[in-house]
């Protein structure tokens, strides 16, 4: 076998040629974005996103990505705020609940079974049965554009962490204990999530 035989490759723009695309199978472990904001009215949405990270520490940024410009993104520049949520093991079936298409205006918390816990220095409620959540004030929405310049219907909304929740049954010895919290994070394709030592599917709801 040559060296070209050994690898893959293909231009994105091109195809990749394969039955499915690789793209986010490669990028994997992904923490999920589960993103609780509220527009003007403060009707609350609360949201998975595949694109999610962490930036910087000092101060803390964390930012998440919407394929397009979805209620999220509408209400964090609305309001300039969110808070992240940790998506658990035990809170997976919930989370992918929230990923259904509802319409705007449909409370999400009360779609899923979850309990709001009001925020600290946000308004935006936060998953209270959430391990940690991070409350974050907006820094910047930013419309991505390709090379050559042309805006993308995906918008990256950047926000300063401003407020820490920690369960303390998550605090050993003054340590989060990020293996007792059972992390759910992105794991390739259509359903494919890992947890900590384990990997499971959740096929998004239709409606």
């Amino acid at each position: 076998m040559t060296d070209a035989q050994a690898v893959h490759y293909y231009d994105p723009a091109q195809g990749h040629g394969l039955p499915h695309d690789p793209f986010k199978a490669i990028l994997a472990p992904r923490v999920i974005g589960w993103i609780s904001s509220q527009d003007a009215d403060a009707r609350v949405n609360l949201a998975p996103y595949s694109f999610f990270g962490a930036f910087a520490t000092f101060p803390y940024v964390i930012g998440f990505s919407s394929e397009g410009r979805k209620d999220s993104i509408e209400n964090v520049e609305a309001t300039g705020e969110f808070v992240w949520n940790m998506t658990s093991r035990p809170l997976a079936e919930k989370m992918n609940r929230t990923s259904a298409p509802v319409g705007h205006g449909v409370d999400e918390f009360e779609l899923a079974g979850l309990t709001k816990a009001p925020g600290r220095a946000v308004r935006v409620p936060h998953v209270a049965e959430s391990p940690a959540a991070l409350e974050c004030k907006l820094l910047q929405i930013i419309r991505l554009k390709t090379l050559d310049g042309t805006p993308m219907d995906n918008w990256l909304a950047l926000g300063q962490v401003v407020g820490v929740h920690i369960r303390s049954e998550f605090l050993k010895d003054g340590l989060f204990d990020t293996v007792a919290a059972q992390p759910v994070m992105r794991a390739g394709y259509r359903g494919d999530y890992l947890g900590v030592g384990e990997a499971f599917e959740l096929i998004r709801p239709t409606a």
